[in-house]
């Protein structure tokens, strides 16, 4: 396979999984209302108390606020729009990944930054340790497409440039 064509595969990948991770973030009062409902049927309830309990927390906390104050899911409305808005800026790396070089590192810094953002307002908003775990791994899970995106993206630009040079 040509490194373009990996490049491409990648980022595709990638975007794919931002558009999902985006598009969840819509219906996340239905989600985690489904999400419990699934752990309480399943032996994950017996193995893990503490997720379904912090499943549980949450769930109370989205239909009560939901249903007094609906325009709060507007907030995660927004952090939707931003997950899109994101993969459409992946568009310029797969179309030119030299030239658009610079938002694959953008988004390897994003991914970076995921890790204290998730550390100082998990622990400001009182989350618990294992779920800022999961929000921390979006960062690490992240990352590795990208370093693997830039890595073949400067192994481009040599090809490319050892194919002009005389």
């Amino acid at each position: 396979m040509a490194t373009l064509t990996w490049i491409r595969a990648w980022l595709i990948f990638f975007i794919v999984a931002l558009v999902v991770s985006g598009v969840t973030a819509f219906p996340l009062e239905a989600e985690v209302t489904l999400g419990s409902s699934i752990l309480h049927a399943t032996p994950i309830a017996e193995w893990f108390p503490w997720l379904v309990e912090w499943i549980e927390v949450v769930r109370y906390g989205l239909t009560d606020t939901y249903a007094s104050y609906p325009w709060i899911a507007y907030g995660t409305d927004w952090l939707a729009f931003a997950h899109l808005v994101i993969a459409i800026a992946f568009i310029g790396p797969f179309r030119d990944p030299v030239r658009n070089v610079w938002v694959i590192q953008w988004g390897m810094i994003a991914c970076i930054a995921v890790i204290p953002l998730a550390l100082i307002a998990g622990t400001i908003r009182g989350l618990p340790w294992g779920w800022m775990l999961i929000d921390m791994s979006f960062g690490i899970f992240g990352i590795i497409p990208l370093i693997i995106v830039l890595r073949l993206t400067r192994k481009l630009e040599r090809e490319q440039s050892e194919a002009v040079a005389p």
